[in-house]
């Protein structure tokens, strides 16, 4: 399947804030909008809104291409709820030729979302009965029934939660076919509930703070031990050290385990195996406390983050490159209910993780107007939490041309000015078609550098660009993760956003 072959101009509509936008064709919409859920409100559209719209773009788009996103999504952008809804609204649309069963299999990866995908399921098709799970779509029990061969004891008990599904009910619903004995056994444990009790941070935790000690400081050195063995262990996953740095610290760990966490931490294969969106790092770098060994720890997060994009290729040291991280009011909205992640800071996150691959970088971050900000060009979560410190210092509209008015001004020859947004582009200063985003980019085009190129990555997926994608050196990226770099470098070889997703096999 190829994608964009034509470059019709897409119509011309308005953004949420009134100004001239541009349509996008239905894959990249639904592109755009699956890479960047979160599925919590967001400042421009609620979560059933969002649910609803991409409801209506599956209706419009190939089901080999809705499987393809559901894959990628999960598997280059590391989200795990919304593939699942794919799944299950794939499988509401589209039955027959084995092409759910494959997607189901694929974006199930974890033992607990067999169990969430069977939860979306019942919801989807509002089921209210007592069997919410009945006539189970035949590719869904396929898919999963696969899903289920993954995992082993371990992984079934760590997520063995009780919940409104559990995995013994999903196993009485699937019927998965053992591989073999030995996973006959597994599944009879799973029917029985009878899985070992795993050895997990949390389990560990939770027997400790059940016991009764004789005074505080025994509480205290036994919480100490249980950090240390968990460490010994090996066990600890890479997600779950990020999570609980601040309570190891807490816990009072020895000087040698704290440098263990940070030899984990800065790990190149550890990083690239965890498959971390780049602003958990940040949740982990601004939740450690006060304490003497927060600076090693920081260091450690560093290299981290830095070690997630040391793949990254497209740039040499002469290009020249423009960051723009939007941090108006609707980008200050958390990615979820539950983080204290800012979708200001995923643009700030991406915007610095590219100055650190890059040798010649003007960045800067926009609202009423455009400012400039010089940061060490080696850090990546310093710098963020340096442009987090000026909040409030531009404003909070979206005046995106300003970026690309200064540098007419100043008559900055640049190669590739890249966004990082919303996209709800608009004019602050008055009408909002007065000087718009789209024609300031034309005329840097025409009076300063006719060979620049213009990377909008969009952070919320509302499914409207500033101005009309592939006219004009134009492109359109979206998503939280780094892996958005390997969209750049496929555009830079000239294809398409869409080529990444059309690479994705199912089998």
């Amino acid at each position: 399947m190829k994608f964009n072959l034509e470059r019709k101009q897409q119509p011309v509509i308005t953004n949420h804030e009134g100004a001239e936008a541009y349509a996008m064709t239905p894959a990249m919409e639904l592109y755009s909008t699956v890479v960047t859920a979160s599925l919590s409100d967001q400042f421009y559209e609620g979560n059933a809104e969002k649910l609803n719209r991409i409801r209506l773009l599956m209706a419009k788009n190939d089901p080999a291409f809705i499987a393809k996103l559901a894959v990628y999504a999960r598997e280059k952008m590391y989200l795990r709820s919304i593939p699942m809804v794919l799944a299950v609204e794939l499988a509401r649309q589209h039955t027959g030729d084995g092409l759910v069963g494959k997607m189901v299999s694929r974006v199930v990866q974890r033992a607990d979302e067999i169990t969430e995908l069977l939860a979306y399921y019942t919801l989807a098709n509002k089921r209210q009965e007592t069997k919410q799970l009945h006539k189970l779509s035949k590719q869904v029990q396929k898919g999963l029934s696969a899903a289920f061969n993954k995992f082993d004891e371990y992984q079934f008990a760590k997520y063995n939660r009780k919940a409104a599904i559990t995995l013994r009910d999903a196993l009485f619903i699937v019927h998965p076919k053992a591989k073999d004995e030995a996973q006959q056994q597994l599944f009879n444990k799973i029917a029985k509930q009878e899985l070992a009790v795993p050895f997990t941070w949390e389990t560990q935790l939770s027997a400790a703070g059940q016991y009764k000690y004789d005074s505080p400081a025994a509480k205290t050195m036994a919480f100490k031990t249980i950090w240390e063995q968990l460490i010994d262990s090996g066990q600890l996953g890479y997600m779950a050290l990020l999570r609980n740095l601040r309570n190891m610290l807490q816990a009072d760990i020895s000087a040698a385990h704290i440098q263990k966490v940070c030899d984990l931490l800065g790990d190149t294969q550890a990083v690239q195996r965890a498959k971390q969106l780049p602003f958990r790092f940040l949740a982990a770098y601004r939740e450690l406390p006060a304490h003497g060994a927060t600076a090693k720890l920081r260091e450690a997060l560093e290299k981290a983050v830095q070690a997630s994009v040391c793949n990254m290729k497209g740039f040499d040291g002469n290009t020249k490159i423009v960051i723009a991280c939007d941090v108006s009011g609707s980008m200050q909205r958390p990615v979820s209910a539950k983080s204290k992640v800012l979708a200001y800071d995923i643009g700030l996150m991406l915007g610095m993780l590219l100055q650190y691959k890059c040798d010649h970088v003007i960045a800067g971050m926009f609202g009423n107007y455009w400012k400039e900000v010089e940061m060490p060009g080696k850090n990546v979560l310093a710098n963020v939490q340096e442009f987090y410190k000026r909040e409030g210092e531009v404003g909070y509209s979206t005046n995106g041309h300003d970026v690309l008015r200064s540098l007419i001004k100043r008559n900055y020859k640049a190669d590739k000015v890249m966004f990082f947004s919303d996209l709800q582009m608009w004019n602050s200063n008055g009408n909002p078609h007065a000087d718009s985003f789209r024609q300031a980019w034309a005329d840097y085009k025409t009076r300063v550098a006719p060979a620049a190129k213009l990377y909008l990555f969009d952070l919320m997926g509302y499914g409207q660009a500033p101005l009309d994608i592939l006219e004009n050196d134009v492109y359109l990226i979206a998503g939280w993760s780094d892996k958005v770099f390997d969209v750049l470098e496929a555009l830079e070889k000239g294809q398409d956003a869409l080529s990444k997703i059309e690479e994705v096999v199912l089998s």
